[in-house]
């Protein structure tokens, strides 16, 4: 065989060079990923909560992970709707990443959304909150069964209040005060006003979150009387679960990472193993006992289980409470 002339080898490293050129963009992106690139994480909630300062920091264990940066962009409003219709319009390549929950459901069935979860690839679930049934500590009632019994002898003169019409903690409320046959009248608040308005004395109990009481717990003002969900809270390990004290309520509120629908599954694993090593860090575990948060993490399968049945139980509780809506 001939040795190639000079010009003959230049030819085939032009065509070599442009057979490269037109390989799949979305191929190499996928083996790259993330590249030099930003991930952008939306977060539904205002800066400065609980939600947003727990995303923050998952955002800089997973840009430890990936050694990209994540950036947090909050997005709220409309139980969430403003940031999943902003998500749901964006490129499915990874880059565009959102810290969801239940909300999805609600905004959805609510008729705030014109599509529900499935819009979205879920990643992994990050962790989950309790929500508690609270009184000040001053109240007459030392237990769920004593609180109960008021309310029993006291039809819809009881007021308790929650986050607003179609939130978690006010489907909760709705669920435990039915699972224990006893009427009490629910206050919507906005999540900012709820346990100001309990130590006010505008309501005598409240359904909300640990990281909106914990410090008031602690300082003697607030009283918790349930974990509404199917084990103790680890930020109050001592207060006894409704199902304990003979109320059949089991109700968490799930946080974790979704994309765009068509995300490809190499980037998705990728992303999930970030969220799984980040959520795993001690690090990461101390920031959630700060803000009285529970990581539990969950690979994409079994988090697509969570959503599905949670979508469901709120459709129907939506339903029942008159609430369910058709998006326009």
């Amino acid at each position: 065989m001939r040795t190639p002339k000079p010009a003959s080898r230049g030819l085939i490293a032009f065509v070599a060079a442009v057979i490269a050129l037109a390989a799949p963009a979305g191929a190499c992106a996928q083996e790259e990923f993330p590249g030099n690139k930003p991930i952008e994480m939306t977060v539904l909630f205002p800066a400065g909560t609980s939600a947003d300062v727990t995303a923050r920091v998952l955002a800089e264990g997973m840009s430890r992970q990936l050694n990209t940066n994540i950036v947090v962009v909050n997005r709220p409003g409309a139980g969430g709707a403003i940031g999943y219709k902003y998500l749901a319009a964006q490129t499915p390549d990874g880059h565009h990443i959102v810290w969801n929950s239940n909300s999805i459901s609600t905004s959805y069935h609510a008729g705030m959304l014109a599509f529900d979860y499935k819009a979205f690839d879920l990643v992994a679930q990050v962790q989950v909150e309790t929500p508690l049934l609270v009184v000040k500590a001053d109240a007459p009632w030392k237990g769920l069964r004593e609180f109960v019994a008021a309310a029993k002898a006291n039809p819809g003169k009881i007021t308790v209040g929650n986050s607003g019409v179609g939130s978690h903690t006010h489907m909760t409320s709705i669920a435990l005060f039915r699972a224990a046959g006893a009427g009490v009248l629910d206050v919507p608040f906005g999540a900012a006003q709820v346990i100001p308005s309990l130590l006010g004395g505008h309501v005598q109990a409240v359904v909300q979150l640990p990281s909106a009481l914990i410090s008031h717990v602690k300082a003697g003002s607030l009283r918790v009387l349930a974990a509404l969900s199917v084990k103790r809270d680890s930020a109050f390990p001592e207060v006894p679960t409704a199902r304990e004290q003979g109320i059949n309520v089991g109700a968490e509120l799930w946080r974790g990472i979704a994309v765009p629908k068509g995300t490809p599954k190499k980037i998705i694993a990728r992303l999930e193993d970030a969220v799984r090593k980040t959520v795993a860090n001690p690090e990461f575990v101390k920031s959630c006992e700060r803000m009285a948060v529970n990581p539990a993490f969950l690979p994409v399968t079994e988090f697509g289980k969570v959503v599905a049945k949670e979508d469901a139980e709120i459709a129907q509780m939506m339903q029942l409470l008159g609430l369910k809506k058709s998006a326009n």
